[in-house]
């Protein structure tokens, strides 16, 4: 079973992720904290992480660029999601694809299915 992590600090938004990611056959791990971001990535070893850019108190971009130094974890799938059209700056950043909030489960799964293939072959 797929393992995706869910960083976003909207509880609602992370738990109704996590039920559509089981209902869809995968496992929704859930990061509230943004500073355990790349810990949970080492220690979990997620197929894809789904990455809120802005959070209270922290802007996600540097999380990204973070992980894609590391050696380690730095090839893991990470589709970043924002209200705003940051998608260029995301991609910039490193990021693996990019969705505009809001929007719909169907298509979130298919981009996350997207990933997974790529990730993989």
């Amino acid at each position: 079973m797929p393992k995706i992590l869910i960083v976003d600090d909207d509880r609602a938004t992370s738990t109704l992720l996590r039920t559509l990611f089981q209902i869809e056959g995968y496992e929704g791990l859930i990061c509230p904290r943004p500073e355990d971001v790349i810990q949970m990535i080492e220690q979990a070893q997620p197929d894809l992480v789904l990455m809120d850019v802005h959070r209270a108190d922290v802007d996600s971009v540097n999380i990204l660029a973070a992980i894609r130094l590391d050696r380690a974890i730095g090839a893991v799938p990470v589709i970043m999601t924002s209200g705003m059209d940051v998608e260029e700056k995301c991609l910039a950043a490193g990021a693996s694809a990019f969705m505009l909030k809001p929007f719909k489960p169907s298509d979130l799964m298919s981009l996350i299915r997207q990933q997974l293939v790529a990730a993989a072959g």
